[in-house]
C-alpha cells in the first residue's frame, strides 16, 4: 500500500498593485477605509477656508462684522462683487494677467529648456561653474533682487511697461535645474542614432529630447504660469499705470480706505483665483498626470 504524499498548500501572495494605482496603507478593506478617511479629512481642512471665503463674500459688511462663528450671518447679497467691479477695471486687469502670465510661461519654458539641454549635453568650457552659479541662484531670496531689478528698469526706461513686468520673471534657476536633471535621464543612444542619420543638434533637441520631456515641460509650464499669475510684489512695484496692472494688483487698489472690508477682501481674492480654478478644472487630468509623473509637487 503506497503512502500518499502530504499536500502542501501554496502560500497566498497578496495581489500586486497595478501600475498607476493609488498608494494605500496595505491590502484589505481596513487600510482602504483608513486611507479614504484621511483623504476626506484633509480635503475638508482644505475646503473649509474656501467655503468660508465664499460665504463671507456674499454677505454685507454689516452682517460679516456681527460676532459669531457661523459663516452665514445675514441675507445673500452680491454687493461686495458689485462694488469691486464698479470701482476697478477688472476686465483689463484680467487680460493683462493672462497676457503677462502667458508670455512669462512661454519665454521661461523656452529659455529654461535650452539652458538645461546645454548643461546636460554640452561640453563647453565653464559649464560646471555656470551650473554651480545656477544652483546657487536658487537659494537667493527674490526680495533681495527687487532694488537692483528696479534700478535696471529705470536705467533702461522700462518702468510702467509690459517688458518691466515680464523680463525679470523669465529667469528661473529652479526650473533650469529640474529640466537638466530630467534630461540627464534620457538615453543618449537615441540622440546618437539621430546624429548618425545627419540630424543637427537643434533637430535632436526638438525632435527627440522635447517629445520625451513633455511631462516635465508641462509641469514646469503649469507652475510657472501659476507663479506669474499670483505674483503681486513685482508688478505692484514696477507699475503705476492702472491700464498695465495685473488682476491681483488691481484688485488690491480698489479696497475701501476706511478700515478692512472683509466681504470685499474675500470677493477680491475669489475673483483673482477664479481664472486659475477654471484652468485647473479644464486641464485637471493633464496637471495631475504631469505632477505625478515628474514628482515636481514636492520641489
Amino acid at each position: 500500500m503506497s503512502a500518499t504524499a502530504p499536500t502542501v498548500r501554496a502560500r497566498r501572495r497578496p495581489p500586486r498593485e497595478a501600475a498607476g494605482s493609488p498608494l494605500l496603507l496595505g491590502h484589505g478593506r481596513l487600510p482602504r477605509v483608513l486611507a479614504g478617511t484621511a483623504l476626506a479629512v484633509l480635503a475638508a481642512l482644505w475646503l473649509v477656508p474656501f467655503v468660508w471665503a465664499i460665504a463671507t463674500s456674499v454677505q454685507s459688511e454689516q452682517d460679516v462684522s456681527t460676532p459669531g462663528l457661523s459663516p452665514l450671518k445675514g441675507a445673500f447679497t452680491l454687493d461686495a462683487y458689485q462694488q469691486i467691479l464698479e470701482r476697478g477695471n477688472v476686465a483689463v486687469w484680467a487680460l493683462n494677467s493672462f497676457l503677462i502670465a502667458g508670455l512669462v510661461t512661454l519665454i521661461t519654458v523656452v529659455v529654461s529648456t535650452l539652458a538645461a539641454y546645454g548643461f546636460s549635453r554640452g561640453t563647453f568650457r565653464g559649464r560646471r561653474a555656470l551650473l554651480a552659479v545656477t544652483v546657487a541662484a536658487i537659494m537667493v531670496p527674490p526680495q533681495l533682487l527687487v532694488v537692483p531689478l528696479f534700478e535696471q528698469m529705470l536705467l533702461f526706461g522700462l518702468v510702467d511697461t509690459y517688458a518691466a513686468v515680464i523680463l525679470p520673471q523669465v529667469v528661473a534657476p529652479m526650473m533650469v535645474f529640474i529640466l537638466k536633471r530630467f534630461f540627464d535621464g534620457i538615453p543618449r543612444e537615441l540622440e546618437e542614432a539621430a546624429r548618425i542619420d545627419g540630424a543637427s543638434e537643434f533637430r535632436v533637441f526638438r525632435s527627440i529630447v522635447l517629445p520625451l520631456s513633455r511631462p516635465i515641460v508641462a509641469a514646469v509650464a503649469i507652475f510657472v504660469f501659476i507663479g506669474a499669475w499670483n505674483n503681486f510684489m513685482w508688478p505692484f512695484i514696477v507699475t503705476n499705470d492702472p491700464g498695465l496692472m495685473t488682476l491681483p494688483v488691481g484688485l488690491a487698489t480698489v479696497k475701501d480706505a476706511y478700515g478692512i472690508q472683509y466681504a470685499q477682501s474675500m470677493a477680491s481674492a475669489l475673483l483673482a483665483a477664479l481664472p486659475l480654478i477654471v484652468v485647473f478644472l479644464l486641464f485637471q487630468r493633464r496637471i495631475v498626470n504631469s505632477v505625478a509623473t515628474t514628482g515636481l509637487g514636492g520641489s
